[in-house]
């Protein structure tokens, strides 16, 4: 069985999606389209802009989530069996698998990426890689500390990222390295991602997706938050609110969808942190799968 991923911020770079944008009409079309949906010329930071001018979040969340479906839908590859994203990847798997229009995609995560922004900016907060600590350890120690962190991206078995406000980070980076981490590494990012930080953020997203129409899509999307197959609209649109102050469970979720079958993963998009990921998520549950980048 097949299941198509797509990765979160942090996989843009200069030039991502020009040589699919040259090859391929339909990737024209659709990027012509995103400029005009978003009202600023998207394409042309994605190719020439400078990294400074690729993190902003306003433009690095649209930039990846057009380059991923992009490369979706032009890689004339069959159907998956299943799709999952990474935090804003979920986005791109929701459009790829049909439960949300391409449009109506892209406006809810330009709204996620300026109300992140402006959440991030009111709220200061922080976040940090923490290595070689089992989990559980992990939500222990952050359960401890006092102010907010929480474990924030179960990237793999091994490798956590925990979130919340800046001194209650520091601490807690402190307690894990005693505690025996191999590193405690603080995070290039503006803000607490994926932590109840992001509650502002998260309630200008709600209104908006609520508003939006959601399809039943064509195969079972696995969720962050609940890491399981879902495939009601509700459900999807609920999941995809609280996944702003809520964990990526990607570790789970990955290992959900190999125990429905999933025995070829595709990643669709900049980069390949995802292919990684899953390589060392299978690997551990002593699975050989087929796993490949499409960018």
């Amino acid at each position: 069985m097949k299941a198509y991923v797509f990765p979160g911020q942090g996989s843009q770079f200069p030039g991502m999606g020009k040589e699919l944008y040259e090859r391929e009409p339909k990737a024209r079309e659709l990027m012509r389209r995103a400029d005009e949906v978003l009202g600023f010329p998207l394409t042309e930071i994605m190719f020439d802009g400078t990294p400074e001018d690729l993190k902003a979040t306003r433009v690095t969340q649209p930039a990846v989530f057009l380059h991923s479906v992009t490369a979706a839908l032009c890689s004339g590859l069959p159907a998956p069996d299943m799709v999952a994203g990474h935090s804003l990847g979920e986005f791109s798997a929701l459009a790829v698998c049909g439960a949300l229009d391409f449009e109506d995609a892209l406006r809810l995560v330009s709204i996620r990426a300026e109300a992140m922004q402006e959440c991030c900016e009111k709220v200061p907060g922080g976040m940090a890689a923490i290595i070689g600590l089992p989990t559980e350890t992990i939500e222990r120690i952050c359960s401890e500390v006092p102010g907010t962190v929480i474990p924030a991206n179960y990237n793999s078995d091994g490798q956590v990222v925990i979130s919340g406000g800046n001194d209650a980070v520091a601490e807690a980076c402190a307690r894990l390295k005693e505690a025996g981490a191999k590193r405690a590494l603080p995070l290039p990012v503006g803000g607490a991602f994926h932590s109840p930080l992001m509650e502002p953020a998260r309630a200008e997203l709600a209104g908006a997706v609520e508003r939006t129409a959601f399809k039943f899509p064509s195969c079972p999307v696995y969720q962050n938050v609940t890491a399981a197959a879902e495939t009601q609209p509700s459900r999807i649109k609920s999941n995809l609110i609280e996944q702003l102050t809520a964990p990526v469970r990607w570790t789970q979720s990955v290992k959900a969808m190999l125990a429905a079958g999933a025995t070829e993963f595709v990643e669709f998009g900049p980069g390949a942190v995802l292919q990684g990921l899953v390589k060392r998520i299978a690997s551990g549950e002593g699975t050989e799968v087929v796993i490949e980048s499409r960018n």
